[in-house]
């Protein structure tokens, strides 16, 4: 009688143990479908990295050329503030002088 209930014991917890791997092979077959996804996901966007890396590269080859343009332009300017500013000083010079004409010819 006890060699039958531990046989029945054994066969149940096979049972359990049998549906416990039925659902343990469910859920890696779920896991395996997701990594694939996921696989799938991080090709795309290794794709997308490898395009934005090489529009960075385009872009550099173009700003370079911008930043020389800029670089001139700056230059330009600081000649032309270096120019104007003696005739900025003659200019307030010489309202000045007439402010002063005009003050002495009112009185």
């Amino acid at each position: 009688m006890n060699a039958d209930k531990t046989v029945e014991q054994v066969e149940d917890v096979l049972e359990g143990l049998g549906t416990t791997m039925k659902e343990l092979n469910s859920s890696l077959s779920a896991l395996n479908a997701t990594v694939e996804r996921l696989e799938g996901g991080l090709d795309h966007l290794e794709g997308t990295l490898s395009s934005l890396d090489n529009l960075a590269k385009r872009l550099i080859t173009l700003v370079v050329p911008v930043e020389a343009i800029v670089g001139r332009i700056d230059y330009m300017v600081s000649v032309g503030e270096t120019v104007m500013s003696p005739l900025s000083v003659t200019e307030h010079a010489l309202r000045g002088v007439v402010d002063r004409l005009r003050n002495r010819s009112a009185r």
